[in-house]
């Protein structure tokens, strides 16, 4: 039997939900299904589905082979593309793991704008703020904002990212305007969850560097919930500037101490050097590189 045909067969009963729907799907006898399908768990030497009257259910076993399956036939189908010199278009997945407040507010658009270019392109994204394992997790790239600890993982540059202290004009009306770095100290402060310190770097205008401490009065993962708390006038801010760009557009919230410098982080696409990186998630890096270059849009 043919490697590929069974795992093809595997996917589409998965996808249709039956033996008999893929049979449909695939237009051949369900006898043929059901034989592929026993074949390639014979053959690997584990159970895939449990099968029952009413429903099929993947093994844990299944699982994972069902998600290293859809890239295999998506690798393969672009594979045969190039070979054939007929391919027009990007076609297949692509897994990304991404910030959540930077991946939903601008990676986001950028996503659905390739998206729309390359319609056969199909994303899986986890929006989350922790440090997934590319090769575990199966993603095939990451956007990182950050210093990037030292790894084997190859990382293309895609946007500065700068710093900004802010609070509402409310609060500052209530507890003054900061004049300098060190009248950060002791005013409550919105910290960001994740940021292992409370102490900040700084240059000061004339060029002195130095180091304040900032009091937490609220602590959370969320950038936005951050921000909104900011709003109502609950403490200072001091997060990166596409977060809040639009706040102190409108103003909402004020800039503190904008002659100051705070440390700058930049964002990065990064992926493992170990795979082959297709031909549509080369694309994608490049599209997004392209979108965020130059001067980033929230800091004009």
């Amino acid at each position: 039997m043919n490697k590929f045909e069974e795992i093809e067969t595997f996917v589409r009963v998965v996808e249709a939900g039956s033996i008999t729907g893929a049979a449909n799907q695939m237009r051949i006898a369900k006898s043929a299904v059901s034989r592929r399908l026993k074949e390639l768990e014979t053959r690997l030497g584990v159970q895939l589905i449990i099968r029952s009257t009413r429903k099929l259910t993947m093994t844990d076993t299944g699982q994972a082979l069902y998600d290293r399956s859809l890239r295999l036939l998506a690798d393969w189908a672009e594979t045969e593309a190039i070979a054939s010199d007929t391919q027009t278009a990007l076609a297949g997945s692509i897994r990304v793991a991404a910030p959540l407040s930077f991946g939903v507010a601008h990676l986001g658009p950028a996503i659905l704008d390739f998206m729309k270019e390359h319609p056969h392109v199909n994303f899986d994204i986890d929006f989350n703020d922790r440090i997934v394992d590319l090769i575990a997790d199966g993603m095939d790239v990451a956007v990182r904002i950050g210093d990037l600890p030292d790894s084997s993982l190859i990382a293309r540059k895609l946007a500065n990212i700068c710093m900004v202290a802010a609070a509402s004009p409310a609060f500052l009306n209530q507890n003054g305007v900061p004049q300098s770095a060190k009248d950060l100290k002791g005013i409550p402060h919105l910290a960001y969850g994740y940021r292992p310190s409370s102490i900040v770097d700084y240059t000061s205008p004339d060029g002195t560097e130095g180091k304040t401490e900032l009091k937490p009065r609220l602590r959370a993962t969320n950038g936005e919930f951050l921000r909104d708390a900011a709003v109502v006038g609950e403490g200072i801010l001091l997060v990166p500037r596409f977060i809040i760009f639009e706040n102190l557009r409108d103003g909402s919230l004020v800039e503190i101490l904008p002659d100051y410098h705070w440390p700058e982080i930049s964002a990065y696409a990064v992926y493992p050097p170990t795979r082959h990186l297709s031909a549509r998630v080369r694309a994608f890096v490049d599209f997004i590189a392209d979108r965020f270059k130059g001067t980033p849009y929230w800091d004009v």
